[in-house]
């Protein structure tokens, strides 16, 4: 009988084991995880530019002066080209001093720069070149960048969402039939940073009065990313 206790003792030992490992199994299913992308090609309606002035003089005083009197012409031009208050932003406005580079001795100050750059959202594409060569011909000789945007661009990646779910579905349901199995339900959704930029830059050309800024919006890819785990059946 004392024999029989080490014995006894074991085997509860290793029924208490494997019943640990059947509830630790229980508490982890079976998953499948799949990403997968959707995209939409849509025009754009709208663009943002940024443009200004740079003037130079012996002081700042007279940078600043000569820097205003330009931005106030843009200003006024655009206000009558129709464009509202709110759609124009100061983004930039610097007072640096430029430096002489003698090849000996100290470097010192020989002029002032003034940097004022507007950030102008222009919603009428077919106005843009005009805008351009209004600008210009007010005495803007900085134009930093102009970026195409899309105004409901939050339902146009609905679109891409949608595709990208519709692709996920149909991987998933491959790779889950191809191992012996079937869907459960959706345990987990996200959908990570896009693989593109919703906004297109152009470079910008300008030729004459006469003729409008060479600008060609072109069409914009929307790309949305979706990580989604399934249980398995």
């Amino acid at each position: 009988m004392p024999n029989s206790i080490p014995l006894l003792f074991t085997a509860l030992l290793a029924f208490t084991c494997a019943m640990g490992t059947i509830v630790h199994a229980d508490d982890k299913p079976r998953t499948i995880s799949v990403s997968a992308s959707g995209s939409v090609v849509a025009a754009p309606d709208r663009a943002r530019i940024r443009a200004g002035a740079v003037t130079e003089a012996e002081s700042a005083r007279s940078a600043l002066d000569a820097n205003a009197q330009t931005i106030r012409k843009v200003l006024a031009g655009l206000a009558a080209a129709g464009v509202a208050a709110k759609d124009v932003q100061t983004s930039r406005f610097d007072v640096q001093p430029v430096y002489s580079r003698p090849k000996t001795g100290q470097p010192r100050v020989i002029a002032y720069r003034v940097i004022n750059q507007l950030e102008v959202v222009v919603r009428e594409i077919a106005k843009l070149g005009d805008l351009i060569d209004r600008m210009v011909t007010l005495g803007a000789n900085r134009i930093d960048s102009i970026r195409f945007e899309i105004s409901d661009l939050e339902l146009r990646k609905d679109e891409a969402r949608r595709e990208a779910m519709r692709n996920a579905i149909r991987r998933a349901t491959l790779f889950a039939q191809a191992g012996g199995a079937s869907l459960g339900e959706v345990l987990r959704i996200s959908e990570s940073a896009s693989g593109s930029d919703p906004s297109g830059r152009t470079a910008f050309e300008h030729r004459s009065a006469a003729l409008p800024a060479p600008v060609a919006p072109g069409q914009l890819q929307l790309t949305v990313v979706v990580d989604v785990t399934w249980a398995l059946r």
